[in-house]
């Protein structure tokens, strides 16, 4: 167990830290190369550039039609949804279309806490104002897919919602960059050493 997890191997991490940025464009990243948000609280924050006429598609996707969460724009409007194991689809969506212009849209997701798998609270905001709020009942507490990715702007491989297909996904408006936090509220704890190996050798 200890020669699979990189810190205490004393191999070097692909990620440091509880904060990660992204870029338009960037793609086909996997999970052992993107911040874990799983079983904790986390939020997503991009800044767009809407153009005249509102803006459609994808700012950011993790994971695809079997489980995985996106934040994107639907009708003008931004939605996030998280989807379990492509069995349960957990919306919320806000109230108002993004307004034309450069804009801060916010994702925050406040976990339950106390295990794995647990659900959470989550709240849409536009340049700080809250424009939304729902709730995701479960998550997913290990892997959302082996062979699914990250996509800032578009997704790449199956959708996670069939709000879009990866043809109608691409963003048209600009994402100047997106940015995952992480909250220290981790349960990761309370993995089984052997599931936690497991997983790690599914990741290979």
């Amino acid at each position: 167990m200890e020669r699979a997890v990189a810190e205490s191997a004393g191999r070097p991490t692909l990620i440091h830290g509880n904060s990660q940025q992204f870029f338009a464009g960037m793609g086909r990243l996997s999970e052992n190369s993107v911040v874990n948000i799983k079983n904790k609280s986390f939020s997503v924050t991009a800044e767009v550039e809407v153009p005249d006429g509102g803006v459609e598609g994808v700012v950011i996707a993790q994971g695809g039609r079997f489980g995985g969460w996106a934040l994107y724009a639907k009708d003008g409007r931004a939605k996030f949804v998280y989807n379990v194991l492509g069995i349960h689809e957990f919306a919320t969506v806000a109230e108002a279309p993004i307004p034309e212009g450069t804009h801060q849209v916010r994702m925050e997701f406040d976990y339950d806490g106390g295990g794995l798998a647990k659900g959470g609270d989550v709240t849409l905001y536009y340049d700080g104002d809250s424009v939304a709020a729902g709730r995701v009942e479960i998550t997913q507490p290990m892997v959302f897919s082996a062979d699914e990715t990250t996509d800032i702007g578009y997704e790449s491989g199956t959708t996670v919602t069939p709000d879009y297909t990866p043809a109608t996904s691409l963003f048209t408006g600009r994402i100047t960059w997106v940015q995952i936090d992480i909250g220290d509220d981790d349960n990761d704890h309370f993995i089984d050493p052997e599931e936690r190996l497991r997983i790690a050798m599914a990741r290979q």
